[in-house]
């Protein structure tokens, strides 16, 4: 009896790590062949361009994505109060587990020596205009994607402002954001791999 157990089992095995290739077996070794895959399963419909266009809202460094609308470091305040400060802090110390926004220090830009150094905007982030991106996308955390431009430029003003990086009346807009040029921009390298081999 344990033989034969064995050996139906030994079989089922080999059955199932056979390749089942283009066909199916039905009732009674049947082999019936496979349906070739449809185009499309009738599921879901072509995006129209007002949906696509709601979610092509990619901002790159160069600023390129930037929407009209503007806002200065005063009215980012009030900005910041309302929609930031309850997850940042008051002025952008941070509240575990959310990251701390405003601090130049280390100035010499030392994270790999050091362990305990605190990334921010104004130590570590090298673009100003992609700040707008991921703001625009992520923020407020509970209430993603509902602040204004101008709610959103203002914002920005005020983290650059608390930060060092432009006078607190400067004005943020498209034109003005992408001319922003942060601490630790010539610490990073762009990639410009074209694709091929060694590229992942």
């Amino acid at each position: 009896m344990k033989r034969r157990l064995i050996a139906l089992a030994a079989a089922c095995a080999v059955e199932a790590c056979t390749p089942a290739g283009n066909s199916t077996t039905g009732e009674r070794g049947t082999v019936h062949k496979a349906e070739p895959m449809p185009a499309r399963f009738a599921v879901g419909r072509t995006a129209t361009p007002a949906e696509v266009a709601a979610w092509n809202i990619d901002v790159n460094a160069k600023g390129e994505g930037l929407p009209p609308g503007k806002g200065d470091a005063t009215a980012g305040a009030a900005v910041y109060a309302a929609q930031c400060a309850s997850c940042h802090g008051a002025k952008g110390e941070g509240m575990p587990p959310n990251p701390k926004l405003v601090g130049r220090e280390p100035r010499d830009f030392s994270f790999a020596t050091t362990t305990t150094a605190v990334k921010t905007v104004g130590n570590y982030w090298p673009y100003a205009t992609t700040l707008y991106d991921y703001i625009r996308r992520a923020m407020p955390q509970l209430a993603p994607g509902t602040m204004t431009p101008d709610e959103t430029y203002a914002v920005i003003a005020w983290i650059l402002a608390e930060n060092e990086v432009i006078p607190r009346d400067k004005v943020m807009d498209a034109t003005s954001l992408p001319a922003v040029v942060m601490p630790a921009r010539d610490r990073f390298v762009p990639d410009d791999r074209a694709g091929g081999k060694g590229f992942r």
